[in-house]
């Protein structure tokens, strides 16, 4: 009889040369990094006085962002430069020009001292107006120097108050400067007008905007976008699909931009020879307000149509990306000179727009195409993840359960004693 004990020490084992046998799948060669200097953040927080408002999760909005901006601080990677910035902290009476300058560094872009950072946070009450554009030119100021990664995370519950400084125009500026700065956006409770504002700044530099109603929502959103500016740089190339696939272009391995419009497709081509292996991926963001049931379809399919492979993916509004990928090995063959198979790759998506929001342009989506060696032999399942570690999973099993019938074993001459006795 297999015992519970048993049984774990059994799956114990499984787990662990699974653990162990698994590959990393070789690497897309999808660019290089752009530099060798630390990724910069800041963090730019709306302290205006609406965000005294008691409406997220029972507690004011202010409490809820101090409590998210001090789990974050905690899970800053150390190699991230981190910086706040506050608009709207300082000044509280009612002279317009005055409180639309009140933006400030509250802790400078640098190495993260996360004590002396929450220490700065603490000393936030809601006071004043909400200066967004002007915070956003002073952030990219923040930010400025060195090749690494660039990014600001705008957290405000509403709009800007300092018209006619439109925010959307002043992150259009900062995206024209090519200075390689992407602007993320979080709505506090948002209504309507806040939504489709923050979109447009997200929009304008290639950013992503999201809908925050709860505090572990926003500390997982700001944990996600800080992660992230820590990944390597990559150069994207910009590709333009067609409507068929005839009309495609040729791409090679990398990382390609393309945006997609609602209710039509894009197609790709790559050429994949003998004994090689296509490997694609593809993530389309929504950048605006759209439905919240979605989804997103890659096919290889022959230049005569026929699917050879398919992968896909749904939504329902819990994010604002979504991403599927494809594998297909090309059979090697008997001919030296064998031609290359021309595989097209289609893109579809079933994002729709919600009333009143604009449909053009089409959403922007990402594609890795990786074109790499296949396996070596039929009996090779390194395309799988396992690679060459079959061995060591049939050696940590056999372990594991060896272990389960001893502990067992054991179990039963214990009990058996403690009887005796």
């Amino acid at each position: 009889m297999i015992t519970r004990k048993r049984l774990a020490a059994g799956v114990g084992a499984l787990l662990a040369a699974l653990a162990a046998g698994i590959a990393v799948p070789a690497g897309a060669a999808a660019g290089e990094p752009t530099g060798e200097d630390a990724p910069k953040v800041d963090l730019v927080l709306d302290v205006s006085g609406s965000m005294r408002a008691r409406d997220i999760d029972g507690q004011s909005r202010m409490a809820a962002a101090k409590q998210a901006f001090n789990e974050v601080l905690d899970a800053t990677p150390e190699e991230v430069r981190l910086g706040i910035r506050t608009l709207g902290a300082n000044y509280p009476g009612d002279d317009r020009r005055t409180g639309c300058e009140d933006t400030a560094q509250l802790y400078p872009v640098g190495p993260l001292d996360r004590a002396e950072a929450k220490t700065a946070v603490a000393t936030l009450v809601p006071t004043g107006w909400t200066p967004i554009g002007p915070a956003l030119l002073a952030a990219a100021d923040d930010l400025d120097g060195g090749t690494g990664s660039k990014r600001i995370v705008l957290i405000s519950d509403g709009e800007d108050t300092c018209a006619p400084l439109d925010p959307c125009e002043v992150a259009r500026e900062i995206a024209a400067k090519g200075i390689g700065l992407t602007i993320d956006t979080l709505g506090l409770v948002p209504n309507t007008r806040m939504r489709r504002q923050l979109s447009c700044i997200a929009e304008a530099t290639g950013g992503t905007y999201t809908s925050v109603e709860h505090a572990d929502e926003l500390t997982d959103r700001v944990n996600q976008l800080v992660d992230r500016a820590a990944d390597p740089v990559v150069t994207p190339v910009a590709a333009e699909g067609a409507d068929t696939c005839a009309k495609a272009p040729v791409l090679k391995s990398g990382l390609y931009t393309d945006r997609e419009e609602f209710g039509r497709q894009r197609w790709y081509r790559v050429d994949v020879l003998p004994g090689q292996e296509l490997r694609a991926s593809v993530s389309v963001a929504a950048d605006r307000d759209v439905a919240p049931s979605y989804g997103v379809l890659l096919r290889a399919v022959t230049t005569h149509g026929r699917e050879i492979v398919r992968g896909e993916a749904a939504g329902n509004g819990r994010t604002d990306v979504i991403a599927t990928g494809l594998r297909y090995p090309k059979a090697e063959s008997d001919e030296e000179d064998a031609a290359a198979e021309t595989v097209c790759l289609q893109v579809t998506h079933s994002f729709s727009a919600a009333a009143g929001v604009k449909t053009t342009p089409g959403l922007p989506l990402e594609l890795t195409v990786d074109v790499v060696d296949g396996p070596d032999e039929a009996g090779d399942v390194a395309s799988f993840g396992l690679g060459r570690g079959w061995w060591l999973l049939g050696v940590l099993v056999l372990t594991g359960f060896l272990a389960g019938l001893v502990w067992g074993w054991l179990s039963r001459w214990r009990i058996a004693v403690w009887r005796t006795n």
